[in-house]
């Protein structure tokens, strides 16, 4: 098996909130929009899926639902501190709940927010070897 991901898969509440937030809010263009399904493409090889909840639970399984936020997050790493800055204040201005931008520890710049079914975006300048490799160009 290659060691790489193909499709990120969101379960979402409402596929049309989701759809305005991703491609009418942020900017992001689909690549499939189906009933109850949205694809938008975020690297070269892997697709963000956004899908009906009722559709997901249908197919995979229970969601399991608990306090608090889920367990991981998502990433977008950009190449200056301003560009945290100015992504979360795109997303601020679509009234999406948002952490300011910090140093951290490790030497970079991240703030997150939370897209419309509450999942946590970082955003992130990273200056080493790392961040500076998932960059575009």
């Amino acid at each position: 098996m290659d060691q790489r991901i193909s499709f990120i898969t969101l379960a979402v509440a409402d596929v049309a909130a989701s759809r305005s937030f991703y491609v009418d809010g942020l900017g992001w263009t689909p690549e499939l929009e189906a009933d109850g399904v949205l694809m938008i493409r975020v690297g070269e090889h892997v697709i963000l899926s956004l899908w009906d909840r009722e559709e997901f639970e249908e197919e995979v399984g229970p969601i399991a639902v608990a306090d608090g936020v889920a367990p991981f997050t998502l990433a977008h790493n950009v190449a200056t501190r301003e560009e945290v800055d100015d992504i979360l204040d795109l997303a601020r201005s679509l009234g999406r709940e948002v952490s300011a931008g910090q140093e951290r520890v490790w030497g970079g710049y991240t703030g997150y927010f939370a897209d419309p079914d509450g999942v946590r975006w970082e955003i992130a300048y990273n200056p080493g070897p790392v961040g500076l490799s998932v960059l575009p160009g």
